[in-house]
């Protein structure tokens, strides 16, 4: 068996998980290992495969996670080839027959850039800390079993932007989107920091009273911690994912610029 690291843009799919009549992450690293023929016509996916997570449509990786059978000369570079310029292969470590992507990760960590030049950072953090540590998060999550979750969370300013690190064994549905939600509104005074009690109480917020999710794209799956695995990053193929996501990083900050110009000279 071997693992691979990810990483994407998720703009581009609507989630990692194979959808019909839609684009996804899965799609496009299944089609890959068609088109090298690891993967025959008659298999639907290869033997063992398995991933870290399922990201939500418009959410990113670095470090997603695939594991599956593979021949010895699949690198991440060979699997770059026939990957769109939007998935990325640049590491990889070789695991036993019996390793499983997604039971077998320990944490998963997943950054999220909230653009908040006007929030008031004490605020926020307080927000972070009341979050943290083991509770029931059944309010901010469609899922009716397994909410609750021992959360680590620590928050950053850098420039116009709270940087909020969130890691878990793992996350319910739409649980990192909505955590972000409620510390979004408590830095900008929207809400009070006795609503995280209440979130966090046995009562039902659902309804009109419920929390929804931030939006998907600002969102990155960051980190996956697989205990006695280390993965070897390839040259070649992280070198040709930074100069990709470089390329996206300059078309995106040249939009960013157009759209200042057109909100300072409006009006």
């Amino acid at each position: 068996m071997r693992a691979f690291r990810i990483a994407y843009d998720g703009r581009d799919y609507h989630g990692f998980q194979r959808q019909p009549d839609v684009a996804t992450v899965s799609d496009a690293i299944l089609g890959a290992l068609r088109d090298l023929g690891v993967l025959d016509a008659a298999e639907d996916v290869p033997p063992g495969y398995a991933a870290a997570g399922r990201t939500d449509a418009g959410v990113s990786a670095s470090a997603q996670t695939v594991a599956f059978e593979a021949p010895d000369w699949l690198t991440p570079a060979a699997l770059n080839a026939e990957l769109p310029a939007a998935v990325r292969a640049w590491a990889r470590a070789d695991v036993s027959d019996d390793f499983h992507a997604t039971h077998d990760a320990t944490a998963r960590d997943y950054t999220y850039y909230l653009h908040a030049a006007e929030a008031a950072d004490g605020r926020a953090l307080a927000a972070v800390d009341r979050l943290s540590g083991r509770h029931d998060f059944h309010n901010l999550s469609p899922d009716e079993t397994g909410t609750v979750r021992a959360l680590s969370a620590d928050l950053d300013r850098d420039g116009d932007f709270l940087v909020l690190r969130l890691s878990a064994g793992g996350f319910p549905r739409q649980l990192v989107r909505r955590l972000v939600t409620v510390v979004d509104e408590v830095a900008h005074d929207v809400a009070d920091l006795a609503l995280l009690d209440r979130i966090l109480a046995d009562d039902d917020l659902s309804g009109p009273d419920g929390i929804g999710p931030a939006p998907p794209e600002p969102l990155v799956l960051s980190g996956v911690t697989y205990p006695g695995v280390t993965f070897r990053a390839d040259p070649d193929a992280a070198t040709s994912a930074r100069a990709v996501f470089a390329e996206r990083h300059a078309s995106l900050a040249a939009q960013a610029r157009v759209a200042a110009h057109l909100r300072d000279d409006v009006g």
